[in-house]
């Protein structure tokens, strides 16, 4: 199967704190990628994967379509991955993907990204309730989650690099910011994130044809 990845990548990017600008020497090169299965592969019993972990460590891809899916539902991994400033590798049909990405946003982002933000916190003060620690790696991606929520209903651009706040993020990451204004930081994010919420000119439901036509374009390209 790791020939789908190898042969048949459509987009290759790295994520993670690399592309947020909050990496340091030693950080992983998290790399996510979109590869496209030939379509006879889909006239089996046996269907392409959805997915792949590898064949590079801290790599992980998804087939085109299931990429597709995961995007028109505003699942926040998924988009950076359209928008990251780290493009390894990009083909036609990748290009092709890139073109299309507004398609993929509406209004539900407010929701995806401030409850993946909101679940982050949740666990974040269960965790200081149960055992009096506190996941500060955890805290600081909730943070840039509320941040970047509320830059996309803003701007309609998905924000990854945050390189503008690295000094404030990594002080959250190191512990060095009582946990008290981490709580009132995000406290502050998520006004923002109604605000932008209430104001976006995004619609109210992503461009299904489009992205349709693009899938079915694709397909027809690898018959």
């Amino acid at each position: 199967m790791s020939d789908l990845v190898e042969r048949h990548t459509a987009l290759a990017v790295v994520v993670g704190s690399r592309a947020y600008g909050l990496h340091h020497p030693g950080s992983d090169h998290d790399r996510r990628g979109v590869f496209v299965a030939p379509t006879r592969a889909f006239w089996h019993l046996d269907k392409p994967p959805t997915h792949l972990d590898g064949p590079a460590e801290e790599q992980f891809s998804w087939e085109f379509e299931r990429f597709c899916e995961l995007a028109l539902q505003g699942n926040p991994t998924v988009l950076e991955v359209l928008w990251s400033p780290l493009v390894e590798a990009v083909t036609v049909d990748g290009r092709l993907l890139l073109a299309a990405r507004q398609a993929f946003l509406s209004r539900r982002v407010a929701e995806t990204y401030g409850n993946y933000a909101r679940d982050q916190l949740n666990r974040v003060a269960a965790r200081r309730e149960r055992t009096g620690e506190t996941n500060h790696k955890q805290a600081m991606h909730m943070v840039r989650l509320l941040v970047a929520g509320a830059h996309v209903l803003r701007t309609g651009e998905v924000l990854v690099d945050v390189r503008h706040l690295r000094d404030r993020l990594l002080a959250v990451r190191r512990g060095e910011l009582p946990w008290d204004e981490v709580a009132a930081w995000a406290a502050d994010l998520l006004d923002e994130l109604a605000d932008a919420a209430a104001t976006t000119t995004l619609p109210d439901q992503p461009d299904r044809a489009d992205i349709d036509r693009l899938l079915t374009a694709v397909r027809e390209r690898n018959l």
